[in-house]
């Protein structure tokens, strides 16, 4: 009799202990900038363009700070697994049991000393370091982090650490420093989101999701300020060949930094999320995706104030944010290429329509102090596309 049961015991006794445990997410806890962030942007006061219509459109019927015309990958990812969409840390009034959004627009890996020692621009103060932070504050209100229930809590939950790195390179290449100068940045960059997890794993995180950056050498704004005359400087989907491979630098980096974390941390789950080539896909053949007005131009290329009618068929919504749909199907790879990790995981295309909260009203003022920074935004886009053709 024993000697029957012992393998099932084994078996049942791995099961309950393994971890981390896969795909049953009750939480999920977002690090990023733009790409990721729901609102906290808005909520901070700074400057966004996305508290303003036509940001939203598309599914919210109104601006959330969200930069896109609807859903980013984080909403496709949390509706996946059957969970809310995540609310923006800085919006008030909200229950976060069931995770939270750090992310904020502009944000950087690096801390801003680093910007403000090399004399590069920077859009927020509110870097990965201190959505850390945030995240730390938070974390007593979550769990009883005196006894083992933190580490419970978070071994059902899901980490998203970006996507985070690509304005610590916007930043200087939009001040006109050498790609020598700005490839020197990147394993800054890498170590700075590995020190982040590495907080993380410390704080009970278990389950990551990693994501690297986009083909920048697609991107219309970056189409617009290094585009030329040379052929040889484009690949066959007229994307630039030189600043693709950037991006591809920085992800070989990001790659080779998790799998040393995974042999750091056996008991974790780091999961790298390929974000250039899921966009690659639409990039490289837009039609046999239903993106009909292409793939490098705008949806709203020249200004806000003139958009297109149906952003689903656009990949680029503002010049260097993507469309809802864009990130739909980046999402939809992201799940596909770890499914282990998202065994049951709900079809994005049956979420029933989107409901409006009270929660999802913009701050005090936020419209109004938008709608003039809206104008001028607007303007400063258009006047800097037509001097590309001057």
């Amino acid at each position: 009799m024993a000697s029957c049961f012992s393998p099932i015991l084994i078996i049942f006794f791995l099961l309950h202990t393994a971890n981390p445990v896969l795909g049953s997410y009750k939480s999920i806890f977002s690090f990023g900038d733009s790409l990721a962030d729901t609102g906290n942007s808005l909520y901070s006061g700074q400057y966004t363009p996305a508290a303003q219509l036509p940001y939203g459109e598309t599914y919210f019927h109104q601006p959330t700070g969200r930069a896109s015309d609807g859903r980013l990958v984080i909403d496709f990812i949390a509706q996946s697994v059957g969970l809310p969409l995540l609310p923006p840390y800085l919006g008030s009034g909200k229950d976060f049991q069931q995770g939270v959004n750090f992310a904020v627009g502009g944000a950087t890996a690096l801390d801003v000393s680093f910007f403000d020692d090399n004399g590069i621009s920077y859009n927020t103060k509110y870097t990965l370091g201190v959505q850390l932070g945030w995240f730390k504050k938070l974390v007593p209100f979550l769990c009883d982090s005196s006894s083992d229930g933190c580490r419970k809590f978070f071994n059902t939950s899901l980490f998203m650490v970006g996507e985070i790195g690509g304005n610590d390179y916007n930043n200087p290449f939009m001040d006109g420093k050498s790609l020598a100068e700005v490839k020197a940045f990147v394993p800054k960059v890498i170590d700075a989101i590995s020190s982040a997890i590495k907080v993380l794993i410390k704080e009970g995180a278990v389950t990551f999701m990693v994501p690297g950056n986009l083909p920048i050498g697609c991107s219309t704004l970056y189409l617009g300020l290094f585009g030329n005359s040379k052929k040889e400087d484009y690949d066959k989907s007229g994307c630039i060949k030189w600043l693709n491979d950037f991006s591809i630098y920085h992800n070989n980096l990001l790659e080779k930094e998790l799998n040393i974390l995974k042999e750091l941390y056996p008991n974790t789950n780091i999961m790298y999320g390929d974000y250039y080539n899921a966009a690659m896909k639409f990039y490289q053949s837009p039609d046999s995706l239903g993106f009909k007005g292409g793939a490098l131009t705008a949806c709203c290329g020249s200004g806000l104030s003139r958009c297109c009618d149906n952003p689903s068929t656009y990949v680029n919504w503002d010049g260097i944010h993507l469309t809802e749909a864009a990130y739909k199907v980046i999402a939809v790879n992201l799940l596909q290429d770890h499914q282990q990790s998202f065994p049951n995981i709900r079809n994005v295309s049956e979420v029933a329509p989107y409901k409006p909260q009270a929660s999802d009203s913009l701050p005090p003022n936020s419209a109004g102090a938008s709608t003039t920074f809206f104008y001028i935004w607007a303007f400063l886009v258009l006047c800097f596309f037509c001097s590309l053709y001057r």
